[in-house]
């Protein structure tokens, strides 16, 4: 186990990976795949979080999680950045599994672009820039709430195309920002 708890995230990311194309082969590739009903397999709710559709994925999560994760370990333990990324990434899956059933056929989903999203969320509303402005403004904690949504919604629009998880990005992104602005990381 390295000090680092991105490192250890990233390890963690390519040994799913690297586990996800033989057992695949073999039938087994739905073991990391968080598909409806979600209580039929509930362990897949964690190894989702994990796993990627393709190398493309798996690098595009990797980078942004270097490089968000790095920023964020600093500022708390290796607990609770790995019970945060956990959290949000499941909370990220489940939503969109749900969503997705509500609006439609529910889409199966997997990789850590919600708990990513989560850390980039932590980053932008918990730093003292960001709290200073807020302090500033003086704006009510609905309002703030209400200006996550909004910017969690703009974010999600703006990098989303077709077969992306969408609600997944917005929830983690949304969560990642509520929990900034609340310190909860903050050791």
């Amino acid at each position: 186990m390295s000090r680092s708890p991105t490192i250890d995230t990233l390890g963690v990311v390519l040994v799913v990976f690297l586990l996800q194309v033989p057992l695949s082969f073999v039938g087994l590739g739905g073991l990391f795949v968080l598909a409806p009903p979600i209580t039929a397999d509930p362990v897949t709710i964690v190894t989702s979080i994990y796993a990627h559709a393709s190398l493309g994925h798996l690098i595009a999560n990797s980078v942004v999680l270097v490089v968000a994760g790095i920023a964020v370990e600093h500022r708390t333990t290796w607990l609770r950045f790995h019970l945060f990324f956990l959290v949000v990434g499941a909370l990220a899956g489940v939503a969109q599994v749900v969503v997705s059933g509500l609006v439609g056929p529910a889409t199966s989903v997997l990789g850590a672009s919600g708990a990513v999203f989560g850390l980039v969320g932590y980053l932008l509303a918990g730093n003292t820039v960001s709290t200073t402005l807020l302090d500033r403004l003086r704006l009510s904690p609905r309002v703030q709430v209400a200006l996550y949504a909004v910017a969690a919604l703009a974010v999600t629009v703006l990098t989303g195309r077709p077969g992306v998880a969408l609600v997944a990005h917005f929830t983690g992104l949304f969560v990642g920002l509520v929990a900034g602005a609340a310190g909860v990381l903050d050791a």
